[in-house]
C-alpha cells in the first residue's frame, strides 16, 4: 500500500505538470482550430529564457517567472499577428505546415544560439525531502505543484470571468456573431495564442526547475501534450486537467509495478484505446462531434 501511495502521489505530481503544458495547446485548437505542432518549442523557448534570467543575469525567480509570461504572451502575439493571420480560414493544412516550420526554425536557432546542453532554472526551494505519512515528496516538487495549480486556476478564471474570456468563449462557439455584435475576432484570436504561448513557456520555466531546459526537449513536450488532449478531448479546459492527471497516473503505476522502460509508450496506448472507444475524448462536446 505504501508503494502505491507514493506512486499516486508521483502520478498526481506529474499530471499537473502535463496539465499545465497541454493547456496552451487546448486552447490554441479550441478556438483558433490550429493544431499548433510549434507548442513543445514554445515550452523549450520559456524554460531557456527561464534559465538565462536565473541563472546568467541573476534576476529572483518570481520576476523572471513575469517576465517570461510577458516575453511568451507577446511572441505568441506576434506570431499569430505576422503569421497565422496570413492562413487563417484556409484549412487545417496550411496551419499544420506552417507550425511544423516554426518548430523547425525555433529548434535550430535554439541550438545555434545556446547549444544541446541541458540547462536548470534556479529556483528558491531545494530537493530536500518532506515526509508526509508514507509517501515522500522534495519542496521544489511541491512548489512547483502549487505554481501550476496557481496559473491553471488563473487561466480558468480568466477565460470564465473576464470580458477577454467570454470574448474568447463566443468566439469558438459563433465567430461570426462574435464579430456581428462588436467583437474584434483578429484581437481575440492574437490573445488566444498570446495565452497558449504563455502558458507553454512558463511551464517550460516551472519545469526546468525540476527537471531541464534544453533545445531538443520540445518534440517530446509536444507528444505529452498531444496524448493529453486527445484523452481529454480537443478544446476542452477540464479535459486538458483530467488527461494531464490520468497519464501522470497511469506512468507512475506502470513504473512503478510493470517497467520503468516503456513508460513513454504508455501515452500512445492510452490514445489507441480513446480513440476505439471514445474518439472525441472524455470530455468532448456535441459541436466539436458535429
Amino acid at each position: 500500500m505504501d508503494l502505491f501511495l507514493q506512486l499516486l502521489a508521483n502520478g498526481l505530481i506529474n499530471g499537473t505538470f502535463y496539465a499545465l503544458s497541454a493547456l496552451g495547446l487546448t486552447l490554441v485548437f479550441g478556438l483558433m482550430r490550429v493544431v499548433n505542432f510549434a507548442h513543445g518549442e514554445l515550452y523549450m523557448v520559456g524554460g531557456l529564457i527561464g534559465w538565462a534570467l536565473t541563472a546568467q543575469a541573476g534576476l529572483n525567480f518570481f520576476t523572471s517567472l513575469a517576465l517570461v509570461i510577458i516575453i511568451m504572451g507577446l511572441a505568441g502575439y506576434l506570431i499569430d499577428r505576422l503569421l497565422i493571420a496570413r492562413i487563417r480560414n484556409q484549412g487545417e493544412e496550411p496551419g499544420i505546415l506552417l507550425t511544423i516550420g516554426l518548430s523547425i526554425f525555433l529548434v535550430n536557432t535554439t541550438l545555434l544560439v545556446v547549444g544541446t546542453a541541458p540547462q536548470k532554472v534556479l529556483q528558491p526551494f531545494s530537493n530536500r525531502p518532506l515526509f508526509l505519512g508514507p509517501v515522500v515528496v522534495t519542496q521544489s516538487r511541491l512548489f512547483v505543484v502549487l505554481m501550476c495549480a496557481i496559473l491553471i486556476t488563473a487561466a480558468h478564471l480568466l477565460i470564465q470571468r473576464t470580458k477577454l474570456g467570454r470574448s474568447m468563449r463566443a468566439t469558438f462557439q459563433d465567430s461570426m456573431a462574435a464579430s456581428l455584435v462588436g467583437i474584434r475576432s483578429k484581437q481575440v484570436y492574437a490573445m488566444t495564442f498570446a495565452l497558449g504561448a504563455a502558458l507553454a513557456g512558463v511551464a517550460g520555466m516551472l519545469l526546468g526547475s525540476i527537471y531541464v531546459a534544453q533545445a531538443t526537449i520540445g518534440g517530446l513536450v509536444s507528444l505529452k501534450a498531444f496524448v493529453v488532449v486527445i484523452v481529454g478531448g480537443m478544446g476542452s479546459f477540464a479535459g486538458a486537467i483530467v488527461g494531464g492527471l490520468i497519464l501522470g497516473i497511469v506512468e507512475a503505476l506502470w513504473g512503478g509495478y510493470i517497467a520503468t522502460g516503456y513508460v513513454d509508450a504508455i501515452g500512445f496506448a492510452l490514445v489507441i484505446v480513446m480513440l476505439v472507444f471514445r474518439p472525441y475524448g472524455l470530455f468532448s462536446r456535441q459541436v466539436e462531434r458535429a
